[in-house]
C-alpha cells in the first residue's frame, strides 16, 4: 500500500505540472467539441487526435487522449439533455428523462445534477482504479498463454449477455475475429486474406476501420435521418450548481448503487453504455417515484450519468492490467499504447510505473478540470450545435478522411475507412452492435496467438484450459456466459413473447 501511496505521489507531481494541466484542459474542450456533435463520438474523436501524439512523450499523450475521453462524455450529455440527441451512445439513457426536465423549464437543474453525479462516478472510478490496479497486476503476472485464452474469451461472451440480440453480438464478434486475421500469421509468417494485395500485408488499419466505423458511418445515418437541431437554452450561474449539490444527498441511494454497477461494468468489459441503461433500469424499478420516469425525474438523471463516467473510467484498468479493453475508447487507447512501444499487461506496473501512476494521477485532475470546464462553456457548445447540418456535416467527413490519411499517409486508410462507414451505416441500421467488431479487431491477434501457444505447450489437447483452477475458473465462466447468450435468452425471449401478444 506504502508502494502505491508513493507511486501516487510521483503521478501527481507529473500530472500537477503546467504542460500537463494544458493538455487536460485541451483536451476536455476537445472532447467536449466531440462529444456534442452527432456522429465523432470518443472512440472517433481520440482517434483522429492520435496521430498527434505520436511525437508525444507516452506520459503526455495519455493525458491528453483520457482527458479528451472525459470531455467527450460530458459533452454527449450536454446535447442529451438540451437537444434530445445522444452525442454519444452511452449517453442515450440520459435523454430519458434529462430533456424532459429542461423541456419543463429545469435545463439548468438537469445539467448541474448530471455533471454533478458524472463527476461523482468518475472520481469513484479513480479510486477504485488506485486501489486494485497494483492487485490486479500482481494477479495477472500469474497467467500463462491459456489463462489469457480463457480471459479473451471471456470478455467476448460477456458481450453476449450485456444486451440486444446475441446472435446479433455473435455475428459481429465472428467479422471482428475475420478482419484481424488479414495480414501476416505472426506464427507461420504466411499471407492470409490479402488476395495479393502488397496493401492488406500489414492487416487491417484498425484506426482508419474506427474512423470509418463511430464517423462516416454514424453521420451517414444523421444524414439519412435529416437530423435538426432544434434546443433549448441553459444559462448556467454557480448558485444552480450549489442548489443540485444540496440536493443529491436525497440521490444517494441512487448515486451510489449506479456508480457500483458502473465500475463493476467497465472493469468486467460491459462498457459504459451497458452500464448506463442497467443504471437506469434499476433506478425505475427501486424508486418510489417510478411513474415519473420518463416525464423529467432527477433520478433518470443522476442513475446514466454516475454509472456511464464510472464504467468509462474504470474501462481503462482492464486494459492497462489485462490488456483487455473494457470500451471501445479504451481499446482505442490500447491501439495507442502500442504504437507508443508499451505492451498493455501485468509487467506495465513494473516495467513502466511512471506512466502507469503518472495517467491514474491525471485522472483526479482531469475530471475536476473537465466539470468545471463543462459547467462553463455550456452555451458556447450549445450553440455549435445551431449551425445549420448542412455546414457541419461536410466538416465532420473532412474531419474524419484528414484523420484516416494522417495515420500512415496513405491513401488506402482513407479507402478502408470510407468502406468501413459503409459498414458501419449497415451496422446501424440492421441494429448490430459495433463495439464487440471493434473489441475482436483489437483481441483478434493476442486472442490467437493465446490459442496457438496453448496447443503447443499442450501437444494440442484442449485440457490444458482445465488444468488448473484459475483457468478453468475462467473457461467455466465464459462457457457458462456462453450458453446463457446463445441459448438462455433464446428461450427467454421466447417464453415473453406469449405475454406480449396477449
Amino acid at each position: 500500500m506504502l508502494d502505491q501511496l508513493s507511486y501516487l505521489a510521483s503521478g501527481f507531481d507529473t500530472a500537477l505540472s503546467l504542460y500537463h494541466i494544458g493538455l487536460m484542459a485541451a483536451g476536455v474542450l476537445l472532447g467536449i467539441l466531440v462529444g456534442v456533435l452527432p456522429g465523432l463520438g470518443a472512440p472517433n474523436g481520440v482517434t483522429l487526435l492520435l496521430p498527434l501524439t505520436f511525437t508525444m512523450e507516452p506520459v503526455a499523450a495519455i493525458i491528453l487522449l483520457s482527458s479528451m475521453y472525459w470531455g467527450a462524455l460530458f459533452g454527449g450529455s450536454t446535447t442529451s439533455i438540451l437537444f434530445n440527441i445522444p452525442g454519444e451512445p452511452s449517453s442515450v439513457a440520459t435523454t430519458f428523462d434529462g430533456h424532459p426536465m429542461a423541456r419543463k423549464g429545469f435545463a439548468p437543474e438537469a445539467l448541474a445534477t448530471a455533471f454533478i453525479a458524472a463527476g461523482f462516478g468518475a472520481m469513484t472510478g479513480v479510486v477504485v482504479v488506485t486501489l486494485i490496479a497494483n492487485a490486479i497486476a500482481d494477479f495477472a503476472l500469474k497467467f500463462g498463454p491459456p489463462e489469457f485464452f480463457a480471459v479473451y474469451l471471456l470478455t467476448f461472451c460477456s458481450y453476449l449477455v450485456s444486451g440486444g440480440s446475441p446472435l446479433k453480438t455473435l455475428a459481429s464478434l465472428l467479422i471482428g475475429l475475420i478482419l484481424a486475421t488479414v495480414g501476416m500469421d505472426t506464427v507461420s509468417g504466411e499471407m492470409r486474406l490479402t488476395y495479393g494485395s502488397n496493401t492488406l500485408v500489414s492487416g487491417i488499419s484498425f484506426l482508419a476501420a474506427v474512423v470509418g466505423l463511430f464517423g462516416i458511418g454514424e453521420l451517414l445515418v444523421t444524414i439519412e435521418e435529416g437530423l435538426k437541431f432544434n434546443g433549448l437554452r441553459a444559462r448556467m450561474s454557480w448558485g444552480v450548481v450549489w442548489q443540485a449539490i444540496k440536493k443529491m444527498p436525497k440521490h444517494g441511494v441512487t448515486l451510489i448503487r449506479s456508480t457500483i454497477v458502473g465500475c463493476w461494468m467497465g472493469i468486467t468489459p460491459g462498457g459504459p453504455t451497458a452500464a448506463s441503461f442497467m443504471s437506469y433500469g434499476l433506478a425505475k424499478r427501486f424508486s418510489k417515484y417510478r411513474n415519473n420516469f420518463g416525464k423529467g425525474e432527477p433520478d433518470g438523471v443522476v442513475a446514466p450519468e454516475a454509472a456511464d463516467h464510472s464504467a468509462g473510467v474504470s474501462a481503462l484498468l482492464p486494459m492497462l492490467a489485462l490488456g483487455v479493453p473494457g470500451s471501445a475508447t479504451a481499446a482505442v487507447m490500447m491501439g495507442g499504447l502500442m504504437i507508443w512501444g508499451l505492451q498493455p499487461g501485468p509487467m506495465l506496473f513494473i516495467e513502466q510505473p511512471d506512466f502507469v501512476w503518472g495517467l491514474i494521477s491525471s485522472m483526479y485532475v482531469a475530471n475536476i478540470v473537465a466539470v468545471v470546464l463543462v459547467l462553463a462553456t455550456i452555451p458556447l457548445f450549445s450553440s455549435i450545435l445551431r449551425a445549420p447540418f448542412a455546414v457541419i456535416g461536410p466538416l465532420i467527413i473532412v474531419i474524419c478522411l484528414i484523420g484516416a490519411y494522417t495515420i500512415s499517409g496513405k491513401m488506402s486508410d482513407v479507402y478502408i475507412a470510407l468502406v468501413f462507414g459503409v459498414v458501419g451505416y449497415v451496422f446501424k441500421k440492421l441494429d448490430y452492435p459495433i463495439a464487440p467488431l471493434i473489441l475482436a479487431m483489437v483481441l483478434g491477434d493476442k486472442t490467437e496467438d493465446a490459442f496457438r501457444q496453448s496447443m503447443l505447450l499442450a501437444d494440442g489437447s484442449l485440457g490444458v484450459f482445465f488444468e488448473n483452477g484459475l483457468v478453468g475458473t475462467i473457461m467455466t465462466a465464459a462457457l457458462l456466459l456462453l450458453v446463457w447468450g446463445l441459448v438462455g435468452r433464446l428461450f427467454t425471449g421466447r417464453s415473453k413473447q406469449p405475454i406480449a401478444e396477449q
